[in-house]
C-alpha cells in the first residue's frame, strides 16, 4: 500500500512541475501576443496615414489579377 502512495506522490510532483512549466509558457506567450498586437496597431495607424500618391494601393484598389 505504501508503494502505491509513494507512486501517487511522485506522479503528483511531476504533474505539479509540468503545470508550473505550462503556466510559465502561457505567461510568456501572452506577453508576446500583447507585444505583437501593439505592433499591429502601430502598423495599421501608419498604413492609414499613407498618402494615396505613395504607390501603396488601398484595400479597394488592390484587386487580384484575372488569373486568380
Amino acid at each position: 500500500m505504501e508503494h502505491k502512495i509513494n507512486h501517487l506522490e511522485e506522479q503528483m510532483a511531476i504533474l505539479q512541475y509540468e503545470m508550473a512549466q505550462m503556466s510559465h509558457e502561457v505567461y510568456t506567450q501572452q506577453k508576446e501576443l500583447s507585444q505583437l498586437l501593439l505592433e499591429i496597431e502601430k502598423l495599421k495607424s501608419r498604413l492609414e496615414g499613407v498618402q494615396p500618391d505613395s504607390g501603396i494601393l488601398t484595400a479597394n484598389e488592390d484587386i487580384p489579377p484575372p488569373h486568380y
